[in-house]
C-alpha cells in the first residue's frame, strides 16, 4: 500500500493482481475502503479449488482400455436425439458461460466439446461443467500448485501413463478427453459412487468438501431439465451410485 501524491492522509491507492486482474481503486475518508473491498469480493471470479489426481499403478488391461479411450480421434459432436434438443441445450448453457468465455464462437466450441467428451465417457455434461467450475474456474491455462493443468486440472503423469508425453494438456479437447476418461475410470473403481469418484479425482478421497462443491455448482449453475441430458455410448444415463446425485 502506498500513499497517493497530493492526497489526504486517509487516501490510498490499492492495486492487487488477483488471478490476472489488476484492481485499482481510491478511497477517501475513514473506513470507506471496507465497503469497496467487500463489493469487489462479491463481484470477483469464483476461486478454483483444484486438487491433484494421485498416481496409482494400473493393471495392463486397465491401462490398455484407458489408452484406447484417449487415442480415439472422432470429431466432437452433440449426443442428442435431435437438433432441437441440441439447440435447446446450447441455448440454455451458453448464456451462463458468457461472462467467463465472452467470445461466442469459442464458448460454443467449448460447450460442444464438453458435451461430446462427457457423454462419450458416460458422464452428465452438466456435472462436468460443475467440476470444471470448481477445478479451474473455466480458465484454459490454469495450473494448480501441484502442477495439474487446464480446464479439468489433469495431472501430467497421465500423458505418460495412458497417452503420449508430448500431448498438450492445455489443448481444449485433449484436456477434456483426459479429464472425462479419468473421472469415468474413478467411477468404475468406485462402482458408480460419484462422491468417492470425485474425491479421487481431486486427491481428497473420503473428504466431503470437494464433492459437495462440485454437486452444488452442478445443481445451482448448470442444471438442465430431466430427460434433456445426453446419454453415454452405452445408451445408459449418467452413472448413479448410492451416494451420487443425478441432475
Amino acid at each position: 500500500m502506498r500513499e497517493l501524491k497530493n492526497s489526504t492522509t486517509n487516501s490510498h491507492e490499492f492495486t492487487r493482481i488477483i488471478r490476472g486482474h489488476s484492481w485499482s481503486f481510491v478511497v477517501i475518508r475513514g473506513h470507506s475502503w471496507l465497503r469497496f473491498f467487500f463489493a469487489l469480493l462479491l463481484t470477483a471470479p469464483t476461486a478454483a479449488h483444484a486438487g491433484a489426481q494421485v498416481y496409482e499403478p494400473l493393471s495392463a488391461s486397465v491401462q490398455a482400455v484407458l489408452s484406447k479411450n484417449i487415442s480415439d480421434t472422432a470429431a466432437p459432436r452433440l449426443a442428442f436425439a435431435s437438433q432441437t434438443e441440441a439447440y435447446n441445450w446450447l441455448a440454455a448453457m451458453s448464456p451462463r458461460l458468457e461472462k467467463r468465455i465472452p467470445d461466442k464462437a469459442r464458448r460454443l466450441d467449448f460447450l460442444k466439446t464438453v458435451h461430446y467428451e462427457a457423454t462419450r465417457a458416460g458422464l452428465d455434461p452438466q456435472m462436468v461443467l460443475g467440476l470444471i467450475q470448481v477445478e479451474s474456474g473455466f480458465k484454459k491455462y490454469a495450473v494448480s500448485s501441484a502442477g495439474a493443468r487446464g480446464y479439468m486440472q489433469v495431472m501430467p503423469f497421465w500423458t505418460k501413463l495412458i497417452g503420449k508425453p508430448e500431448q498438450n494438456l492445455f489443448h481444449i479437447r485433449t484436456n477434456l478427453r483426459y479429464g472425462c476418461t479419468i473421472l469415468r475410470h474413478y467411477l468404475d473403481i468406485e462402482k458408480g459412487d460419484l462422491f468417492r469418484a470425485l474425491g479421487r479425482y481431486n486427491g481428497s478421497l473420503g473428504k466431503p468438501e470437494y464433492p459437495n462443491m462440485v454437486v452444488a455448482a452442478w445443481r445451482n449453475g448448470w442444471s438442465f431439465p430431466a430427460g434433456k441430458v445426453g446419454q453415454g455410448n452405452d445408451g445408459k444415463n449418467s452413472p448413479a451410485g448410492k451416494n451420487s446425485v443425478s441432475g
